[in-house]
Protein backbone atom coordinates (compact mmCIF):
# COMPACT_ATOMS: atom_id res chain seq x y z
CA UNK A 1 0.00 0.00 0.00
CA UNK A 2 1.35 3.56 -0.96
CA UNK A 3 2.46 6.08 1.98
CA UNK A 4 1.26 8.71 2.55
CA UNK A 5 2.71 11.63 0.61
CA UNK A 6 3.10 15.28 -0.61
CA UNK A 7 2.49 13.82 -4.05
CA UNK A 8 -0.43 12.19 -2.68
CA UNK A 9 -2.14 15.11 -0.96
CA UNK A 10 -1.31 17.63 -3.51
CA UNK A 11 0.25 19.80 -0.63
CA UNK A 12 0.91 23.36 -2.12
CA UNK A 13 4.17 25.20 -1.03
CA UNK A 14 3.90 27.98 1.70
CA UNK A 15 5.99 30.73 3.12
CA UNK A 16 7.46 29.48 6.39
CA UNK A 17 5.51 31.16 9.25
CA UNK A 18 5.79 28.57 12.37
CA UNK A 19 8.75 26.81 14.21
CA UNK A 20 7.29 24.72 16.49
CA UNK A 21 9.53 22.90 19.50
CA UNK A 22 8.17 19.90 19.66
CA UNK A 23 6.96 17.23 16.61
CA UNK A 24 4.29 14.60 19.18
CA UNK A 25 0.94 14.39 19.35
CA UNK A 26 -0.55 16.93 20.74
CA UNK A 27 0.91 19.98 18.99
CA UNK A 28 0.20 18.17 15.28
CA UNK A 29 -3.63 17.25 16.67
CA UNK A 30 -4.22 20.34 17.98
CA UNK A 31 -1.77 23.98 16.51
CA UNK A 32 -1.63 22.55 13.74
CA UNK A 33 -4.62 21.15 12.89
CA UNK A 34 -6.17 24.70 13.29
CA UNK A 35 -3.35 26.40 11.25
CA UNK A 36 -4.29 23.68 8.29
CA UNK A 37 -7.96 24.48 8.49
CA UNK A 38 -6.81 28.82 8.44
CA UNK A 39 -4.40 27.70 5.36
CA UNK A 40 -8.13 26.01 3.36
CA UNK A 41 -10.33 28.76 4.18
CA UNK A 42 -7.33 31.61 2.87
CA UNK A 43 -6.98 32.47 5.99
CA UNK A 44 -2.99 32.50 6.86
CA UNK A 45 -1.34 31.08 4.12
CA UNK A 46 1.89 29.75 6.11
CA UNK A 47 3.59 26.43 6.94
CA UNK A 48 5.41 24.88 9.71
CA UNK A 49 8.70 23.40 10.62
CA UNK A 50 8.86 21.12 13.25
CA UNK A 51 11.58 20.90 15.65
CA UNK A 52 12.81 17.99 17.58
CA UNK A 53 14.33 20.07 20.49
CA UNK A 54 15.58 16.69 22.48
CA UNK A 55 18.59 14.24 21.24
CA UNK A 56 16.75 11.07 21.44
CA UNK A 57 14.09 10.03 19.23
CA UNK A 58 13.68 10.12 15.09
CA UNK A 59 12.16 12.30 12.51
CA UNK A 60 12.17 9.10 10.29
CA UNK A 61 8.71 8.61 9.81
CA UNK A 62 7.94 12.20 8.98
CA UNK A 63 10.74 12.84 5.98
CA UNK A 64 8.94 9.28 4.83
CA UNK A 65 5.65 10.68 5.09
CA UNK A 66 7.28 14.72 3.61
CA UNK A 67 5.32 15.06 7.04
CA UNK A 68 2.49 14.40 5.70
CA UNK A 69 -0.23 12.49 8.38
CA UNK A 70 -4.18 12.24 8.74
CA UNK A 71 -5.80 13.65 12.21
CA UNK A 72 -8.84 11.47 13.14
CA UNK A 73 -11.27 13.59 15.27
CA UNK A 74 -13.55 11.05 17.10
CA UNK A 75 -16.41 11.86 19.27
CA UNK A 76 -20.28 13.09 19.99
CA UNK A 77 -20.74 16.59 17.42
CA UNK A 78 -24.12 17.98 17.80
CA UNK A 79 -25.63 14.75 19.47
CA UNK A 80 -24.30 11.83 17.58
CA UNK A 81 -21.29 10.08 17.35
CA UNK A 82 -18.65 11.36 14.91
CA UNK A 83 -15.72 10.33 12.91
CA UNK A 84 -13.95 13.97 11.25
CA UNK A 85 -10.54 12.69 9.13
CA UNK A 86 -9.01 15.60 7.93
CA UNK A 87 -5.18 15.05 6.15
CA UNK A 88 -2.77 17.73 7.38
CA UNK A 89 -0.59 19.62 4.73
CA UNK A 90 0.61 22.66 7.28
CA UNK A 91 3.77 21.10 8.15
CA UNK A 92 6.90 21.49 5.45
CA UNK A 93 9.58 20.11 7.20
CA UNK A 94 10.75 18.26 10.57
CA UNK A 95 14.19 19.14 11.87
CA UNK A 96 16.47 17.80 14.62
CA UNK A 97 17.85 20.68 16.52
CA UNK A 98 20.95 19.05 17.42
CA UNK A 99 21.80 16.47 14.95
CA UNK A 100 21.03 19.38 11.94
CA UNK A 101 22.22 22.22 13.71
CA UNK A 102 23.17 24.56 11.33
CA UNK A 103 19.96 23.79 9.42
CA UNK A 104 17.50 24.53 12.28
CA UNK A 105 19.64 27.55 12.99
CA UNK A 106 19.20 29.09 9.49
CA UNK A 107 14.81 29.78 10.27
CA UNK A 108 16.62 32.51 12.77
CA UNK A 109 16.97 34.30 9.54
CA UNK A 110 14.12 33.57 7.86
CA UNK A 111 12.24 36.52 6.51
CA UNK A 112 8.80 35.18 6.89
CA UNK A 113 9.18 33.44 10.19
CA UNK A 114 6.35 34.64 12.81
CA UNK A 115 5.64 32.32 15.05
CA UNK A 116 7.16 30.16 17.61
CA UNK A 117 4.97 27.11 19.15
CA UNK A 118 5.84 24.96 22.14
CA UNK A 119 5.14 21.95 24.14
CA UNK A 120 8.53 20.88 25.85
CA UNK A 121 6.24 19.74 28.68
CA UNK A 122 5.65 21.26 32.03
CA UNK A 123 9.73 20.94 32.82
CA UNK A 124 10.34 22.57 29.23
CA UNK A 125 9.94 25.73 30.98
CA UNK A 126 13.10 25.86 33.40
CA UNK A 127 16.04 28.54 32.90
CA UNK A 128 19.76 26.59 32.89
CA UNK A 129 22.27 28.44 34.39
CA UNK A 130 24.82 25.77 32.55
CA UNK A 131 23.95 27.05 29.39
CA UNK A 132 26.14 28.97 26.93
CA UNK A 133 25.93 31.10 23.93
CA UNK A 134 28.51 29.51 22.10
CA UNK A 135 26.50 26.02 22.70
CA UNK A 136 25.27 24.44 19.64
CA UNK A 137 22.07 24.34 20.79
CA UNK A 138 21.95 25.04 24.17
CA UNK A 139 20.73 22.35 26.83
CA UNK A 140 17.12 23.14 28.22
CA UNK A 141 14.47 24.85 25.94
CA UNK A 142 14.31 28.35 26.92
CA UNK A 143 18.05 28.41 26.34
CA UNK A 144 17.67 27.40 22.91
CA UNK A 145 14.96 29.85 21.89
CA UNK A 146 17.39 32.69 23.70
CA UNK A 147 20.10 32.01 21.21
CA UNK A 148 17.55 31.57 18.26
CA UNK A 149 15.46 35.21 19.04
CA UNK A 150 19.72 36.59 19.49
CA UNK A 151 20.91 35.31 16.33
CA UNK A 152 17.64 36.69 14.68
CA UNK A 153 18.34 39.71 16.10
CA UNK A 154 21.68 40.19 14.90
CA UNK A 155 20.86 38.86 11.09
CA UNK A 156 17.86 41.70 10.71
CA UNK A 157 20.16 44.36 12.82
CA UNK A 158 17.38 44.71 15.41
CA UNK A 159 14.67 45.64 12.94
CA UNK A 160 11.43 45.90 15.16
CA UNK A 161 9.23 44.46 12.12
CA UNK A 162 11.43 40.95 12.77
CA UNK A 163 10.31 39.72 16.22
CA UNK A 164 8.59 36.66 16.77
CA UNK A 165 5.32 35.66 18.45
CA UNK A 166 5.64 32.92 20.94
CA UNK A 167 2.93 30.49 21.65
CA UNK A 168 4.18 28.44 24.40
CA UNK A 169 1.38 25.81 25.61
CA UNK A 170 3.03 23.82 28.22
CA UNK A 171 0.85 23.40 30.90
CA UNK A 172 1.99 25.61 33.73
CA UNK A 173 0.21 28.57 34.42
CA UNK A 174 1.04 31.83 32.70
CA UNK A 175 3.82 29.93 30.64
CA UNK A 176 4.28 32.96 28.48
CA UNK A 177 5.62 34.91 31.23
CA UNK A 178 7.67 32.10 32.77
CA UNK A 179 9.16 31.76 29.46
CA UNK A 180 10.03 35.59 28.55
CA UNK A 181 11.59 35.37 32.16
CA UNK A 182 14.02 32.54 31.55
CA UNK A 183 14.83 34.09 27.93
CA UNK A 184 15.75 37.58 29.49
CA UNK A 185 17.37 35.53 32.18
CA UNK A 186 19.83 33.66 29.58
CA UNK A 187 20.48 37.25 28.16
CA UNK A 188 21.99 38.13 31.50
CA UNK A 189 23.82 35.22 32.23
CA UNK A 190 25.44 35.51 28.42
CA UNK A 191 25.81 39.78 28.77
CA UNK A 192 23.99 40.34 26.01
CA UNK A 193 23.56 43.91 24.78
CA UNK A 194 20.98 45.67 25.82
CA UNK A 195 19.76 46.46 22.28
CA UNK A 196 19.20 42.91 22.37
CA UNK A 197 16.98 42.84 25.36
CA UNK A 198 15.14 45.70 24.28
CA UNK A 199 14.20 44.27 21.14
CA UNK A 200 12.41 41.09 23.49
CA UNK A 201 10.92 43.83 25.22
CA UNK A 202 9.18 45.67 22.02
CA UNK A 203 9.23 43.75 19.02
CA UNK A 204 8.69 39.87 20.34
CA UNK A 205 5.02 38.87 21.86
CA UNK A 206 5.26 36.21 24.85
CA UNK A 207 2.03 35.12 25.32
CA UNK A 208 0.62 32.77 27.98
CA UNK A 209 -2.23 30.03 26.68
CA UNK A 210 -4.60 27.77 27.98
CA UNK A 211 -5.50 24.59 25.85
CA UNK A 212 -8.17 21.91 26.22
CA UNK A 213 -8.03 19.12 23.83
CA UNK A 214 -7.79 15.36 24.80
CA UNK A 215 -5.84 13.44 22.15
CA UNK A 216 -5.41 9.69 22.35
CA UNK A 217 -2.36 9.94 20.35
CA UNK A 218 -2.12 6.68 17.16
CA UNK A 219 -4.64 4.17 17.05
CA UNK A 220 -2.40 1.15 18.01
CA UNK A 221 -4.12 -2.22 16.51
CA UNK A 222 -6.80 0.01 14.37
CA UNK A 223 -4.04 1.19 12.19
CA UNK A 224 -4.53 -1.55 9.31
CA UNK A 225 -8.00 -1.38 9.21
CA UNK A 226 -7.72 2.64 9.16
CA UNK A 227 -4.98 2.45 5.80
CA UNK A 228 -7.54 -0.12 4.07
CA UNK A 229 -10.30 2.50 4.36
CA UNK A 230 -8.26 5.52 3.75
CA UNK A 231 -6.50 3.59 0.66
CA UNK A 232 -3.09 4.81 1.69
CA UNK A 233 -0.30 3.53 4.77
CA UNK A 234 -0.06 6.76 7.58
CA UNK A 235 2.29 6.05 10.17
CA UNK A 236 1.58 9.40 12.00
CA UNK A 237 -2.17 9.46 12.27
CA UNK A 238 -3.24 11.05 15.36
CA UNK A 239 -6.57 10.45 16.98
CA UNK A 240 -8.36 12.52 19.45
CA UNK A 241 -11.76 14.41 20.56
CA UNK A 242 -13.27 17.01 18.00
CA UNK A 243 -13.77 19.65 20.72
CA UNK A 244 -10.71 22.35 20.97
CA UNK A 245 -10.16 25.59 23.28
CA UNK A 246 -7.47 27.49 22.86
CA UNK A 247 -7.43 31.12 24.96
CA UNK A 248 -4.42 33.55 23.95
CA UNK A 249 -3.17 36.25 26.67
CA UNK A 250 -1.29 39.05 25.68
CA UNK A 251 -0.68 42.59 25.78
CA UNK A 252 -0.70 43.09 22.03
CA UNK A 253 -3.90 41.81 19.87
CA UNK A 254 -2.14 39.70 17.47
CA UNK A 255 -5.36 38.38 16.74
CA UNK A 256 -5.85 40.25 13.14
CA UNK A 257 -2.77 38.30 12.13
CA UNK A 258 -3.52 35.16 13.16
CA UNK A 259 -7.50 34.74 12.74
CA UNK A 260 -7.58 31.26 13.93
CA UNK A 261 -10.98 32.29 15.97
CA UNK A 262 -12.44 32.85 12.68
CA UNK A 263 -11.27 29.99 10.89
CA UNK A 264 -12.72 27.83 13.70
CA UNK A 265 -15.80 29.89 14.21
CA UNK A 266 -18.12 27.23 11.96
CA UNK A 267 -16.94 24.30 13.93
CA UNK A 268 -18.73 23.00 16.56
CA UNK A 269 -16.45 22.53 19.65
CA UNK A 270 -13.57 24.53 18.31
CA UNK A 271 -12.55 27.61 19.88
CA UNK A 272 -10.08 29.99 19.73
CA UNK A 273 -10.33 32.93 22.50
CA UNK A 274 -8.17 36.06 22.42
CA UNK A 275 -7.74 38.04 25.31
CA UNK A 276 -5.69 39.74 27.79
CA UNK A 277 -6.65 37.86 31.02
CA UNK A 278 -7.05 34.23 30.20
CA UNK A 279 -7.28 33.97 34.25
CA UNK A 280 -11.66 33.08 34.18
CA UNK A 281 -11.08 30.65 31.39
CA UNK A 282 -8.52 29.01 33.21
CA UNK A 283 -10.53 28.93 36.43
CA UNK A 284 -13.86 27.60 34.20
CA UNK A 285 -11.44 24.67 32.82
CA UNK A 286 -10.19 23.63 36.11
CA UNK A 287 -13.56 24.13 38.39
CA UNK A 288 -15.89 22.77 35.74
CA UNK A 289 -13.85 20.16 34.10
CA UNK A 290 -10.98 18.97 36.28
CA UNK A 291 -13.22 19.88 39.17
CA UNK A 292 -16.07 17.15 38.33
CA UNK A 293 -13.83 14.66 37.63
CA UNK A 294 -12.32 14.68 40.89
CA UNK A 295 -15.21 15.82 42.68
CA UNK A 296 -17.68 12.07 41.10
CA UNK A 297 -14.78 9.78 39.92
CA UNK A 298 -13.75 8.11 43.60
CA UNK A 299 -17.40 7.70 44.16
CA UNK A 300 -17.99 6.31 40.78
CA UNK A 301 -14.97 4.05 41.33
CA UNK A 302 -16.43 2.28 44.65
CA UNK A 303 -19.62 2.12 43.07
CA UNK A 304 -18.75 -0.21 40.99
CA UNK A 305 -17.38 1.81 37.58
CA UNK A 306 -14.26 1.55 35.78
CA UNK A 307 -14.06 4.46 32.76
CA UNK A 308 -15.69 8.34 32.98
CA UNK A 309 -18.32 6.72 30.06
CA UNK A 310 -19.72 4.15 32.37
CA UNK A 311 -20.12 6.66 34.96
CA UNK A 312 -21.69 8.60 32.60
CA UNK A 313 -23.97 5.89 31.52
CA UNK A 314 -24.82 5.26 35.02
CA UNK A 315 -27.87 7.29 36.12
CA UNK A 316 -27.00 7.89 39.83
CA UNK A 317 -24.02 8.94 39.10
CA UNK A 318 -24.45 11.08 36.30
CA UNK A 319 -27.23 13.24 37.88
CA UNK A 320 -24.46 13.40 41.19
CA UNK A 321 -21.87 15.00 38.67
CA UNK A 322 -24.35 17.34 36.90
CA UNK A 323 -26.00 18.96 40.18
CA UNK A 324 -22.38 19.27 41.30
CA UNK A 325 -21.28 21.46 38.20
CA UNK A 326 -24.54 23.49 37.80
CA UNK A 327 -25.77 23.76 41.61
CA UNK A 328 -22.33 24.05 43.34
CA UNK A 329 -19.65 25.22 41.20
CA UNK A 330 -21.07 27.57 38.57
CA UNK A 331 -22.51 29.97 40.41
CA UNK A 332 -19.19 30.74 42.63
CA UNK A 333 -17.69 31.53 39.23
CA UNK A 334 -17.39 34.98 36.98
CA UNK A 335 -17.54 34.70 33.63
CA UNK A 336 -21.61 35.35 32.12
CA UNK A 337 -23.70 32.26 33.27
CA UNK A 338 -24.54 31.37 30.03
CA UNK A 339 -20.71 30.70 28.83
CA UNK A 340 -20.35 28.68 31.90
CA UNK A 341 -23.37 26.38 30.89
CA UNK A 342 -22.57 26.26 27.36
CA UNK A 343 -18.83 24.66 28.26
CA UNK A 344 -21.04 22.66 31.92
CA UNK A 345 -22.83 21.41 28.04
CA UNK A 346 -19.82 20.45 26.48
CA UNK A 347 -17.87 18.88 29.19
CA UNK A 348 -20.99 16.62 29.93
CA UNK A 349 -20.74 15.86 26.05
CA UNK A 350 -16.73 15.03 26.25
CA UNK A 351 -17.69 12.75 29.06
CA UNK A 352 -19.86 10.82 26.68
CA UNK A 353 -17.46 10.02 24.25
CA UNK A 354 -17.55 6.44 23.24
CA UNK A 355 -14.57 6.69 21.26
CA UNK A 356 -12.32 7.39 24.83
CA UNK A 357 -11.94 5.00 27.52
CA UNK A 358 -10.73 7.22 30.09
CA UNK A 359 -9.81 4.75 33.49
CA UNK A 360 -11.21 6.32 36.70
CA UNK A 361 -8.13 4.63 38.72
CA UNK A 362 -5.76 7.10 36.10
CA UNK A 363 -8.09 9.95 37.61
CA UNK A 364 -7.66 9.35 40.74
CA UNK A 365 -3.67 9.95 41.09
CA UNK A 366 -3.12 12.56 43.56
CA UNK A 367 -6.81 13.25 44.37
CA UNK A 368 -5.64 15.46 47.71
CA UNK A 369 -3.90 17.67 46.08
CA UNK A 370 -6.65 17.80 42.89
CA UNK A 371 -8.89 18.24 45.71
CA UNK A 372 -7.41 21.18 47.04
CA UNK A 373 -6.57 23.02 43.85
CA UNK A 374 -9.92 22.18 41.64
CA UNK A 375 -12.64 21.41 44.12
CA UNK A 376 -11.91 23.47 47.41
CA UNK A 377 -12.41 26.76 45.78
CA UNK A 378 -16.07 26.19 44.51
CA UNK A 379 -16.57 24.68 47.79
CA UNK A 380 -15.80 27.73 49.51
CA UNK A 381 -17.19 30.22 47.46
CA UNK A 382 -20.70 28.09 47.83
CA UNK A 383 -20.54 28.14 51.59
CA UNK A 384 -19.05 32.35 51.05
CA UNK A 385 -22.26 32.96 48.78
CA UNK A 386 -24.95 30.68 50.13
CA UNK A 387 -23.84 30.46 53.71
CA UNK A 388 -24.02 26.21 54.13
CA UNK A 389 -22.07 23.24 53.19
CA UNK A 390 -22.63 22.81 49.28
CA UNK A 391 -24.34 18.92 49.82
CA UNK A 392 -22.66 17.33 46.40
CA UNK A 393 -18.92 18.55 47.12
CA UNK A 394 -18.71 17.66 50.93
CA UNK A 395 -19.84 14.35 49.86
CA UNK A 396 -17.42 14.01 47.41
CA UNK A 397 -14.41 15.25 50.16
CA UNK A 398 -16.10 12.12 52.26
CA UNK A 399 -16.00 9.79 49.10
CA UNK A 400 -12.46 10.91 48.55
CA UNK A 401 -11.88 9.58 52.12
CA UNK A 402 -13.78 6.18 51.47
CA UNK A 403 -11.39 5.79 48.56
CA UNK A 404 -8.01 6.58 50.73
CA UNK A 405 -8.84 4.44 53.72
CA UNK A 406 -6.41 1.62 53.63
CA UNK A 407 -4.07 0.33 55.80
CA UNK A 408 -1.59 -1.79 53.80
CA UNK A 409 1.68 -0.13 51.97
CA UNK A 410 2.83 -1.93 48.98
CA UNK A 411 5.45 -1.17 46.09
CA UNK A 412 4.72 2.62 46.91
CA UNK A 413 0.98 2.70 47.23
CA UNK A 414 -1.79 1.65 49.73
CA UNK A 415 -3.70 -1.00 48.71
CA UNK A 416 -7.45 -0.05 48.41
CA UNK A 417 -10.56 -2.96 48.17
CA UNK A 418 -13.51 -2.55 46.27
CA UNK A 419 -15.15 -6.21 47.77
CA UNK A 420 -12.79 -8.58 46.57
CA UNK A 421 -10.93 -6.18 44.68
CA UNK A 422 -7.82 -4.61 45.03
CA UNK A 423 -6.55 -1.07 43.83
CA UNK A 424 -3.75 0.80 43.99
CA UNK A 425 -3.47 4.39 46.01
CA UNK A 426 -1.24 6.42 44.20
CA UNK A 427 -0.41 9.92 45.88
CA UNK A 428 2.70 12.10 47.82
CA UNK A 429 4.22 9.82 50.69
CA UNK A 430 2.82 12.32 53.23
CA UNK A 431 -0.79 11.80 52.25
CA UNK A 432 -0.52 7.95 51.96
CA UNK A 433 1.22 7.76 55.13
CA UNK A 434 -1.91 9.88 56.83
CA UNK A 435 -4.20 7.72 55.60
CA UNK A 436 -2.49 4.50 56.45
CA UNK A 437 -2.14 5.53 60.14
CA UNK A 438 -5.61 7.17 60.34
CA UNK A 439 -8.21 5.70 58.50
CA UNK A 440 -9.23 2.48 60.53
CA UNK A 441 -9.91 4.77 63.49
CA UNK A 442 -13.79 6.04 63.90
CA UNK A 443 -15.26 8.18 61.27
CA UNK A 444 -15.13 11.62 64.00
CA UNK A 445 -11.52 10.83 64.91
CA UNK A 446 -10.60 10.19 60.98
CA UNK A 447 -12.54 13.21 59.71
CA UNK A 448 -11.16 15.55 61.91
CA UNK A 449 -7.22 14.54 61.73
CA UNK A 450 -7.66 14.55 57.58
CA UNK A 451 -9.59 18.42 58.08
CA UNK A 452 -7.31 19.74 60.09
CA UNK A 453 -4.09 19.10 58.38
CA UNK A 454 -2.77 22.16 57.05
CA UNK A 455 -0.35 20.40 55.09
CA UNK A 456 -3.08 19.03 53.08
CA UNK A 457 -5.87 21.90 52.33
CA UNK A 458 -3.48 24.98 53.76
CA UNK A 459 -5.86 25.93 55.98
CA UNK A 460 -7.86 23.78 59.06
CA UNK A 461 -11.15 23.08 57.25
CA UNK A 462 -12.64 22.05 60.88
CA UNK A 463 -13.64 25.76 61.75
CA UNK A 464 -15.96 25.14 58.96
CA UNK A 465 -19.58 24.70 60.72
CA UNK A 466 -20.46 21.34 60.71
CA UNK A 467 -18.16 19.91 58.43
CA UNK A 468 -16.15 17.89 60.26
CA UNK A 469 -19.61 16.07 61.48
CA UNK A 470 -21.20 15.57 58.12
CA UNK A 471 -17.69 13.97 56.42
CA UNK A 472 -17.89 11.59 59.51
CA UNK A 473 -21.75 11.18 59.00
CA UNK A 474 -21.42 10.35 55.56
CA UNK A 475 -18.05 8.15 56.25
CA UNK A 476 -20.54 5.99 58.46
CA UNK A 477 -22.97 5.53 56.03
CA UNK A 478 -20.41 4.52 53.45
CA UNK A 479 -19.29 1.70 55.62
CA UNK A 480 -22.28 0.36 56.69
CA UNK A 481 -23.89 0.30 53.42
CA UNK A 482 -21.46 0.73 51.24
CA UNK A 483 -21.11 3.70 48.55
CA UNK A 484 -23.65 3.17 46.07
CA UNK A 485 -26.37 2.96 48.42
CA UNK A 486 -25.20 5.55 50.36
CA UNK A 487 -25.85 7.95 47.04
CA UNK A 488 -28.83 6.50 46.01
CA UNK A 489 -30.22 7.57 49.59
CA UNK A 490 -28.97 11.29 49.16
CA UNK A 491 -28.74 12.05 45.81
Amino acid sequence: MERISKKMTGKKDRPIKVLQFGEGNFLRGFVDYMIDIANEKGMFDGDIVLVKPIEFGSLDRFHEQDCQYTVSLRGIVEGKATVLNRVITSVADAVGANEEYEKYASYAKLDTLRYIVSNTTEAGIVYDESDRLEMNPPKSFPGKLAKFLYERYKHFDGALDKGLVMLPVELIDDNGIHLKECVLKQAENWRLEEGFVNWLNEACVFTSTLVDRIITGYPKGEDESLWEQWGYRDELIVTGEPFALWVIESDKDISGELPLDKAMSELPGMNVIFTDNQKPYKQRKVRILNGAHTSFVLASFLAGNNIVLESMQDELICRFMKETIFNEVIPTLTLPKKDLEDFAEAVITRFNNPYVKHALLAISLNSVSKWRARCMPSFLGYIEKEGKLPEHLTFSLAALMAFYSADEMRDGALIGHRGEEEYKIMDDAAVLSFFAKNSGKDSKTFAEGFLSNTDFFGQDLTRIDGLADKIASYLDEIRAKGMRKTMEEHF
